[in-house]
């Protein structure tokens, strides 16, 4: 399994919308690319600045550097309003032999 990290902060006073964009924009996109599996937004209990990390998870590298190419430049630009800063993006294997019942989880 592979996970994309998004790093970056929101408006504060744009959060809800964001959210919005996210669930009805941006979710339909992913869920139609190959190898996608799950999204996981995570604000901070006290929003201050608007960080948020977002973690995308993905059968294969592969398939997370062909959304990379075809669609994140999409995705991007229908998040820019709520942005207040460049979206910081990493790459990571997932170690899954270390979280077996979060795999099953996702295979149901």
């Amino acid at each position: 399994m592979f996970a994309r990290i998004l790093d970056f902060e929101v408006k504060l006073e744009k959060k809800e919308e964001f959210v919005k964009a996210v669930n009805d924009q941006v979710l339909p996109i992913l869920k139609k690319q190959i190898g996608f599996l799950e999204i996981l937004p995570f604000f901070p209990e006290k929003m201050r600045k608007g960080k948020v990390l977002t973690i995308s998870l993905w059968t294969t590298r592969l398939d997370a550097e062909r959304y990379e190419r075809e669609f994140y430049p999409k995705v991007l630009d229908i998040l820019k309003p709520f942005l207040t800063t460049p979206v910081d993006v990493n790459y990571y294997n997932l170690e899954t032999a270390l979280c077996d019942r979060f795999v099953d989880a996702l295979a149901v």
